[in-house]
């Protein structure tokens, strides 16, 4: 199994609510888009990794996505440490994927921040030949960086998810144990018409910065290239 794009997170559901969107898009322009991960989500509040995996999988089929698997790394236990950069440098190696998307480096849950950092050093690691990995050294062309669970950073760029919404949604609606019922008012967990009005207004903000409905945010470190700027998209004035 090769993949074109690999999209690496801390739990079940980050990928579907980041950057859901642009999978599905990748996925309708015929890519092969892959999911790593790196926990089963089983030390959240609601689920178990048993359940939290059914979901995943009927996530992964809305989506389009060839690939999905759980590392199995501890859930609110993330390290950034050798052996786990090892196992995810040994998928990166087995998937051969020329774009990794990761969580940004930076947020409120320690997991997903360090699954940014422990998946871009992983993506190092996998390109050195000499250290103890199955398959060819392989190191990805493009590392992005998913940044809406940190709505406060202005992104480098935004894909527009507007035909892709809806679809979006339903598979984030797959993750059933990570909701509660609609008058359910004193629950900490939202209700599907809390996510769907907090997740509708964050994809009209990053929507409205490119000019249409709904769009989505990323990162990238390296200064990008245009070869014609008289054909650059999004309006100025």
């Amino acid at each position: 199994m090769e993949v074109d794009i690999l999209t690496i997170a801390a739990h079940p559901d980050d990928v579907e609510i980041t950057c859901g969107g642009t999978v599905i898009k990748m996925v309708e322009a015929g890519y092969r888009v892959g999911i790593l991960d790196l926990t089963g989500g089983e030390s959240g509040t609601r689920g178990s990794a048993a359940l939290r995996a059914k979901e995943a999988g009927r996530a992964a089929k809305v989506l389009g996505a060839a690939y999905r698997e759980s590392l199995d790394l501890p859930d609110a236990g993330v390290e950034n440490n050798r052996e786990s950069k090892m196992k995810v440098a040994q998928k990166i190696r087995d998937l051969k994927p020329q774009t990794v998307i990761l969580p940004y480096w930076e947020g409120r849950h320690p997991d997903h921040y360090t699954a940014g950092l422990l998946g871009y050093e992983a993506c190092f690691l996998a390109g050195l030949a000499r250290l103890p990995l199955a398959g060819k050294p392989h190191r990805p062309f493009k590392v992005l960086y998913a940044s809406q669970y940190v709505p406060t950073v202005r992104p480098t760029f935004v894909v527009d998810i507007t035909a892709q919404y809806a679809k979006k949604l339903k598979a984030i609606f797959c993750f059933s144990s990570q909701f509660s019922p609609p008058k359910d008012l004193g629950n900490l967990f939202p209700s599907r018409e809390d996510i769907d009005g907090r997740l509708s207004s964050e994809a009209r903000h990053f929507g409205q910065m490119i000019g249409v409905r709904y769009g989505e945010p990323f990162i990238q470190r390296e200064v990008a290239e245009v070869a014609d700027i008289v054909k650059m998209p999004v309006r100025s004035i």
